[in-house]
């Protein structure tokens, strides 16, 4: 995959905020219950503080008696809004992860798999797991604790200053300290540190599936020592770099706490002075002490975005970049549907990234006949059937179905009427049966047999203990190489479209498999194209004419 341009924090930021637009009700519900929850635990000493008042026998506008009550309705209310708060907004964050990862999967099914080819497995994983659960944070603790912030330390301010405006003035710079200026002077602090922690999370996920994979070749050869190594110095630097990060949290905090602790002095010697000098009661000088004291919870959660918005805005980086990223070819829709008569490759040329693979190679494929191209590895022929199946876009010349363009046909259109055998089966942890559907998803369990008659592995699929629902395991891991093959042949025989494109479908078979597969495509060959690539002579005795490739060139 290419790397995309840099985007600023800022332009992630609003494009993840985006997202909520359809669930802007349940924000602003939530944001309301949350501020009401923060109102409701701030008024509790603060109403505290009232009955000291009542105490001394100073005129409150409230009643010891009425004070109690509020006391105790505000600290269960308190409860009802915050478990209201976290649910709803737990209930936008998982719905927006859900439309996120649609998205996600959308985005890698149009860039595969052009742009997919060259990515880290690994790093894609991290990508769609840690990365995508990571907005879990941006989205159920932080917009709305932002917002909550926002309006509850506003209404302190006007509450606190009412008793006198200096002190509103205080409040609101103790606010604004706490819950911006700190976070941002970290988060200036810390740089490209989220970024780098994210890539290098990738990196190492993609690092450790690898030596997973490769783990009979590691062991085989005495790699293993090395490759711990590898991991191990992988790992220290991730950990070194979430070091560095969580010493910034640390220092946020304390920072945080320290400036809360000044504020609250301040906030005592200005309510002294004004009480000494008769601009306030004594409620005035009690009252906003209290008030300030308590209302620090909203931007005390906002102190540590500084450093967690680093590694969420880094995943949402990575995200959006996946789904902004232009695939090779967009699906093409709405064109007048085709019946397969022949296909061609007209003097095509391509290249990845500008190195040459085909150079003007001209191949007629006539309907109901084989056509065999044999040639060394490399030379080119998987990637004409690539073309076939309009994966990529040539760079010059046309590939040609029934006579049309194929940029100029449906794509599902084009998938329909042709069936295509990779060189690697790719088999998912399900039943045989369910591997071998993919090729037609609604296929009866007759269908299912006959093609695998076909493909010569029935018999070897009657013989294990759970037949056709025997599960394969990951990535196949319980088959051979060439049973591998024989159910990625059943697949095409099931799918049963005009047009079959075979890559290597004999490469992992013996002689003697090879020639019954053989006779199963010459018998299935009626109403059938077949574009057959191999590197094995032999493989081309069904064709009714072969072609030799060597350099990306056909003679």
């Amino acid at each position: 995959m290419k790397k995309t341009k840099k985007v600023s924090k800022i332009t992630v930021l609003f494009r993840m905020l985006k997202l909520v637009k359809p669930l802007t009700g349940f924000m602003v519900l939530a944001v309301t219950l949350g501020t009401l929850g923060f109102l409701t635990a701030q008024f509790i000493p603060i109403l505290g503080g009232y009955a000291v008042l009542n105490g001394l026998g100073l005129e409150t506008g409230l009643s010891f008696r009425t004070t109690v009550i509020c006391l105790l309705c505000f600290a269960i209310l308190r409860a009802v809004f915050r478990f209201s708060e976290q649910r709803t907004n737990h209930y936008i964050a998982f719905t927006l992860l859900a439309i996120v990862r649609d998205r996600v999967f959308k985005a890698l099914r149009r860039l595969c798999p052009a742009k997919l080819e060259g990515r880290d497995k690994g790093d894609l994983i991290s990508l769609l797991t840690s990365d995508v659960e990571l907005l879990e944070v941006f989205y159920a603790h932080t917009i709305s604790p932002i917002c909550i912030a926002i309006v509850t330390e506003t209404i302190m301010c006007l509450y606190i200053g009412s008793y006198h405006p200096i002190l509103g003035i205080l409040a609101l710079v103790s606010f604004l300290v706490v819950g911006a200026v700190l976070p941002v002077l970290i988060s200036k602090r810390s740089g490209t540190l989220g970024d780098d922690l994210r890539g290098e999370s990738g990196a190492l996920s993609a690092h450790m599936l690898e030596s997973i994979r490769g783990l009979d070749e590691i062991l085989q050869y005495r790699g293993g020592e090395k490759r711990l190594g590898e991991i191990t110095d992988k790992t220290n630097s991730l950990s070194d770099k979430q070091r560095v990060l969580n010493k910034l949290t640390g220092t946020n905090m304390a920072l945080a706490n320290t400036f809360i602790w000044l504020s609250d002095l301040a906030m005592f010697v200005v309510c002294l002075l004004l009480y000494e000098s008769g601009q306030v009661g004594f409620d005035g000088f009690l009252i906003p002490m209290i008030a300030l004291m308590s209302s620090f919870g909203p931007v005390t959660a906002l102190s540590a975005l500084g450093t967690t918005l680093q590694s969420t805005v880094a995943s949402g980086a990575r995200v959006l970049a996946v789904i902004d990223e232009e695939p090779e070819t967009e699906d093409i829709v709405g064109k007048e549907k085709i019946g397969f008569e022949s296909a061609e490759a007209a003097k095509v040329s391509f290249a990845y990234d500008r190195e040459a693979v085909l150079q003007e190679v001209s191949v007629r494929v006539d309907r109901d006949k084989i056509i065999g191209i044999v040639g060394p590895s490399g030379c080119g022929k998987s990637t004409l059937l690539k073309l076939f199946m309009r994966f990529w876009k040539v760079n010059q010349g046309e590939i040609r179905i029934s006579g049309r363009n194929v940029e100029d046909i449906s794509t599902a259109d084009l998938r329909d009427m042709e069936s295509y055998m990779t060189q690697e089966t790719q088999l998912f942890k399900d039943t045989i049966a369910n591997n071998i559907r993919i090729g037609k998803l609604d296929a009866t369990d007759q269908e299912v047999e006959e093609a695998c008659r076909k493909a010569a592995i029935h018999d070897f699929i009657m013989t294990l203990p759970k037949g056709y629902e025997t599960e394969v395991g990951e990535l196949g891991s319980t088959l051979s190489g060439g049973e591998k093959q024989r159910i990625g042949l059943a697949r095409a025989f099931l799918h049963n479209a005009p047009f079959m494109l075979l890559d290597e479908p004999t490469s992992s078979l013996d002689s003697l498999n090879e020639a019954v597969i053989l006779k199963a495509l010459k018998e299935s060959s009626e109403n059938k194209t077949i574009l057959l690539v191999s590197h094995r002579s032999s493989t081309m005795c069904i064709a009714d004419r072969t072609l030799v490739m060597d350099a990306g060139r056909v003679s």
